[in-house]
């Protein structure tokens, strides 16, 4: 809940007004688990709280391992339905792949998310607790928004979500530690530049609409030239990101003549590319191009100017890296 929200529930429970500022800080700024635990409010005042509300904290129900650092965290979200959230360290940095949806309706042919289905969005109480209760929260340098599901397919959950994390009243971070991921849905692409300011990753996977629709159906509502479009219009200041994720397929979209359509479409425009290792999933025809192909596509791109890196594979032993989350064998 905002500020705002808060103080309309001390109102209609006749506390003091001072009151909404000392929830908020007990929600946001403090690590506590229970309105019990909100020891400056009076007792009476917590036992009406108490009557409608609680704090809405959960932990993990599950966490892996991988042998490369990664976490992989499991959380509840309603009967029967799951989400999946990756904590990937580095060195110094340490980053939070959250979920912004149970499953997900988008259907991108390489992705086991898409194949699951879809069961329902997370709210925003549901996509903050999977960084509030995680037990290396102290430790995030990033949050993406990378998870399962398609978050601009729940567009107001996970703008509240990023307000509230961005919010002095919040968690007071930079918008400039969270990076939104899409598949191009372009009105809540829009909508999430006016209002937000966080950075802004786009799936692209493939330059020509054909090969795209073919590796994602959204595709044919929202074609690349005018997704394109909308970002070009759009100015992203100095600090802002806009990144490109480009998963490296076989014989795909691996080739020169992907490489120059790429230079073609992005030429003069400030953006990073993310090349990513196809991590295989069942019941698909795509392989994922080798290293050498995977190094001799980013070297391509950067003699066209423009900025590729790898994408380093994290938690595949796990079945957390990047394309493999799912939590459909555990909700039957």
């Amino acid at each position: 809940m905002t500020p705002e929200e808060v103080a309309a529930i001390c109102q209609s429970l006749d506390m003091p007004k001072y009151s909404a500022g000392q929830i908020v800080d007990w929600l946001y700024k403090k690590s506590i688990l229970s309105i019990d635990d909100m020891t400056n409010l009076a007792v009476k005042y917590r036992e009406a709280l108490k009557e409608k509300y609680e704090v809405g904290l959960y932990p993990p129900s599950k966490m892996e391992e991988s042998v490369d650092g990664t976490k992989k965290y499991l959380y509840q979200s309603g009967i029967k339905k799951f989400v999946e959230t990756a904590y990937i360290p580095d060195g110094e940095r340490a980053t939070l792949c959250v979920s912004s949806q149970v499953g997900c309706k988008m259907g991108c042919l390489f992705c086991m998310t898409g194949k699951q289905g879809f069961q329902g969005n997370l709210t925003a109480g549901e996509i903050v607790n999977q960084i509030h209760s995680l037990p290396e929260r102290d430790k995030l340098t990033s949050v993406v928004y990378m998870g399962m599901g398609e978050p601009f397919d729940n567009l107001e959950n996970v703008l509240r979500s990023i307000e509230i994390l961005t919010a002095e009243w919040g968690y007071a971070w930079s918008p400039r530690r969270i990076t939104v991921s899409t598949i191009g849905i372009i009105p809540a692409m829009k909508a999430f530049l006016e209002r937000s300011q966080a950075n802004l990753a786009v799936s692209l996977h493939s330059p020509f609409e054909e090969e795209r629709r073919m590796l994602m159906p959204v595709e044919q509502v929202y074609p690349l030239p005018e997704m394109l479009k909308t970002i070009r219009s759009w100015d992203f200041g100095r600090q802002r990101r806009i990144s490109f994720e480009y998963i490296l397929f076989k014989n795909l979209n691996d080739t020169p003549r992907h490489v120059k359509e790429m230079a073609r479409l992005l030429n003069g425009m400030r953006c990073r590319i993310n090349l990513i290792r196809f991590h295989p999933i069942p019941d698909t025809p795509l392989e994922g191009s080798d290293d050498q192909a995977v190094q001799d596509f980013k070297d391509a791109l950067n003699r066209k100017d423009i900025l590729t890196t790898v994408r380093a594979s994290r938690g595949e032993d796990i079945r957390a890296a990047c394309g493999l989350l799912s939590t459909i064998s555990i909700a039957t």
